[in-house]
C-alpha cells in the first residue's frame, strides 16, 4: 500500500464518512493521492498522503481491512473500496458501522479524535510513575479513564476489564485513588494482557463482530478471566464474576479480589 497511488475510490455508506462532510468529499480528497506511510496510534490507523493530508481510520467494534483481487466478490458490509494503481483493492468491511474513514488536512487534524490521544500503549507503555501522575486527582472511575484513550491509547472494553482484574482493582475506583503502588500493577497488567491477546490474534466473541483481516477468528476468548463471564467463578479466587453497566459499557469484575 505504501508508495501506491489511489486509482479509484468508492465510499458506499455515509456513516463511514461521518467525520468528513460527505462520502463525495472522502472520495475527492483520496483520488489520485499516493500513500507515503502507514502507522497506528492506539486504535487508529494513520496514513500520510503525498499532498500533506492524512487518512485516519478506526475499526470500531466490527471493522476490518482486506487486500483483494478486483475479480473477487466483495463480502457483505463492504463500505469502502480503494483501488490502488496496481489494481489491488483495499476494502473496509464493517457490519456495525461503528468504524470510520476520514481524510483531514493539518488544521483539521487538531480537531480530530486523534489529537487528544495519550501515548500508544503498545509503543510507549507507561511506567508506574507516569501512570500515577496521569491518574492523580482524577475522580472518574478507573474503568472509564482507561477507555477514554487520553490517559493511554489502545485499550478497549474487553481488555480494560481484563487489565483491572489482573491488577486487582475495582472498576469503580476513582482514578486518583489508584495511587503509585497499584499504578505499577496496572501498568504491568496493560502490557501483559495486550501481549497475550495479540499472540493469539485478539478476541473474537460469539457474534463474530471482530475477525482478522483474512477472516479468521482470534482465539483470546478462551483466556478471558472476567469479560463475558457473569455468574461464573473467578479463575483466581473462585468468587462469582459480576456485571455492571458503567457509562453505557458492560463491565465485568470479581467483587472478591478486585477491591
Amino acid at each position: 500500500m505504501v508508495g501506491r497511488r489511489v486509482a479509484g475510490v468508492t465510499v458506499r455508506h455515509p456513516r463511514t464518512a461521518r467525520l468528513n462532510a460527505s462520502t463525495d468529499e472522502v472520495e475527492t480528497r483520496l483520488m489520485g493521492r499516493r500513500f507515503e506511510s502507514l502507522a497506528r496510534h492506539g486504535k487508529f490507523l494513520v496514513a500520510d498522503l503525498d499532498d500533506g493530508q492524512r487518512l485516519i481510520a478506526h475499526l470500531g467494534m466490527s471493522g476490518r481491512f482486506s487486500l483483494a483481487n478486483p475479480d473477487t466478490e466483495s463480502p457483505p458490509h463492504t463500505h469502502v473500496v480503494i483501488v490502488l494503481d496496481d489494481g489491488t483493492e483495499v476494502r473496509f468491511i464493517d457490519p456495525r458501522t461503528f468504524g470510520f474513514l476520514a481524510v483531514v488536512d493539518e488544521d483539521e487534524i487538531a480537531g480530530s479524535p486523534i489529537a487528544r490521544l495519550g501515548p500508544d500503549l503498545w509503543v510507549s507503555p507507561p511506567t508506574a510513575e507516569e501512570l500515577a501522575t496521569r491518574l492523580s486527582g482524577r475522580t472518574a472511575p478507573i474503568k472509564a479513564l482507561l477507555l477514554d484513550q487520553a490517559i493511554v491509547a489502545g485499550l478497549g472494553n474487553i481488555y480494560a476489564d481484563e487489565v483491572l482484574h489482573h491488577a486487582r482493582i475495582h472498576p469503580l475506583t476513582p482514578g486518583g485513588e489508584v495511587g503509585p503502588g497499584r499504578a505499577g500493577a496496572l501498568a504491568e497488567a496493560m502490557t501483559l494482557v495486550l501481549s497475550e491477546a495479540i499472540e493469539v490474534g485478539g478476541t473474537t466473541l460469539d457474534d463474530l463482530a471482530y475477525l482478522l483481516p483474512d477472516g479468521a477468528a482470534g482465539e483470546n476468548v478462551d483466556r478471558l478471566a472476567v469479560y463475558g463471564r457473569e455468574g461464573e467463578p473467578c479463575p483466581r479466587c473462585g468468587g462469582v464474576v459480576e456485571r455492571i453497566v458503567l457509562r453505557g459499557r458492560s463491565t465485568h469484575y470479581c467483587p472478591m479480589c478486585q477491591v
